[in-house]
């Protein structure tokens, strides 16, 4: 893989614990952008945007339609839209048919970075109680991208991640512990 571009982060239940663990310890001066997909409720918008701000320096926003998609930055995908990551580095939001009953689809937000980033893309899928992220992450790795999944054992729902493990071919299983350290280390920056 050459210098990462991106990581994506996919969750859903229990996923929102593993990011207010792990974000704070992320460094400031990462030099690559993290667009984080999280199933959640319709009308909780600015709760995680806010939440997560104050978990970390970087600058934490929902993403736009068209938005330019910059380094050192925190997109969140917004409820009840698809986030894609178009090939100019912009975002677009879809409100097509859910995938995997979810909108945002975790899916959908990975194949389209993938598309992309091609080897430049990092996809981490956290706990969860569906499949949504794994048909992603296949692509992520076809595209010769970094897979890498939450350890089963430390996640809240283990049902995500499991099934990442058992499709997916992943890089890498990460205990929450090790995702901060994991995620610096990506930064060419150190």
């Amino acid at each position: 893989m050459k210098k990462c571009g991106a990581l994506v982060i996919g969750g859903s239940a229990g996923s929102l614990d593993v990011l207010l663990k792990v974000l704070p310890e992320v460094n400031a001066n990462i030099d690559f952008t993290i667009i984080i997909v999280v199933h959640r409720k319709q009308g909780t918008d600015s709760l995680l945007t806010d939440l997560l701000s104050y978990r970390t320096d970087l600058k934490v926003k929902e993403a736009d339609e068209k938005e330019k998609i910059l380094s050192g930055h925190i997109y969140i995908a917004p409820s009840d839209y698809h986030l894609l990551v178009e090939k100019d580095f912009t975002f677009s939001l879809d409100y097509s048919e859910k995938v995997n009953y979810s909108r945002p689809s975790i899916d959908v937000t990975f194949q389209t970075a993938s598309d992309a980033y091609g080897d430049r893309l990092v996809c981490l899928l956290l706990s969860g109680s569906n499949a949504d992220g794994v048909n992603g992450l296949i692509t992520v790795k076809k595209n010769g991208g970094l897979a890498l999944v939450q350890d089963p054992d430390t996640a809240q729902v283990s049902y995500m991640p499991e099934q990442a493990i058992l499709k997916a071919n992943v890089s890498k299983v990460l205990k929450i512990e090790e995702m901060a350290s994991y995620i610096n280390s990506l930064s060419a920056k150190g």
